[in-house]
């Protein structure tokens, strides 16, 4: 499964580790989060990260 940067403050989210603070398991893929999560460092939307 592919990384994401967040463009705002360079958080990596990786679908092994999942963001489990924000509910999303690991081995979730980047698709497959809900479009209202947000990065956990800066609170980007999730349209603002890009495929690594």
């Amino acid at each position: 499964m592919k990384k994401y940067r967040c463009t705002v403050c360079g958080y990596i989210y990786n679908p092994e580790t999942g963001d489990i603070d924000s509910g999303v398991q690991p081995g979730t893929a980047f698709e497959d989060i809900p479009e209202d999560w947000v990065c956990p460092l800066c609170g980007a939307e999730k349209s603002l990260f890009e495929e690594m």
